[in-house]
């Protein structure tokens, strides 16, 4: 049975590598699904981690990283693009329940990292607030070609690399928890086909 209150950020960053390398192999264990589960988190929570993913349907956080009810706050857009309610959301996360690791979640072929990436050639965005997104994710697409990196999944580790720092740079309360050791913030890539995370970036961890 995995360790089911991490309290630093290596431990809980640890924990979910723990609980992915599971969900690859097939040997899960759907840890704090019951019902005793449900009854202890009724009156609180106390998550481990806040997940801040892509919205896309494959990349369920609980299922990736074989966790239940009451261990991952998650907070999900299209692209991860982090507006003032996300953000808020993830800063509810670390300082309000205490949560010691803040993890961003991309995944390869992202579409909206694609239709970023089509934006930048074509010189139009997606119309309606799809065009917001892609517009968001923009920025990745063309630091990544100033460095000379081409292909979508190149393109979505500098997004991941880029929203890591970005949550880190607009919010004071992160940096502060950050500089502090009570939190870490880490950018995972994952598989689509082998379900695995790769590590892009990270405040907070070592390397």
């Amino acid at each position: 049975m995995p360790d089911l209150s991490p309290s630093s950020p290596a431990e809980a960053y640890a924990a979910l590598l723990q609980g992915n390398a599971r969900f690859v192999s097939g040997d899960r264990l759907h840890p704090n699904q019951d019902a005793d589960r449900r009854s202890e988190l009724a009156p609180r929570q106390h998550p481990f981690a806040v997940l801040f993913g892509c919205s896309d349907s494959r990349l369920a956080a609980e299922i990736i990283f074989d966790r239940g009810l009451g261990d991952l706050f998650v907070v999900r857009t299209a692209g991860h693009v982090a507006g003032a309610e996300a953000l808020g959301s993830v800063e509810y996360g670390v300082k309000v329940l205490g949560a010691p690791l803040v993890v961003v979640l991309g995944h390869d072929s992202c579409g909206a990292v694609t239709a970023a990436a089509e934006a930048v050639l074509s010189g139009t965005a997606p119309a309606g607030y799809i065009g917001d997104v892609v517009e968001r994710v923009i920025p990745s697409v063309l630091a990544a070609r100033a460095q000379g990196d081409d292909g979508i999944d190149r393109f979505v580790d500098e997004h991941i690399r880029r929203s890591v720092d970005g949550l880190v740079g607009r919010s004071a309360l992160l940096a502060d928890e950050v500089a502090a050791g009570r939190c870490a913030v880490v950018g995972l890539s994952y598989r689509l086909a082998g379900g695995t995370v790769k590590r892009v970036a990270a405040h907070g961890l070592p390397d």
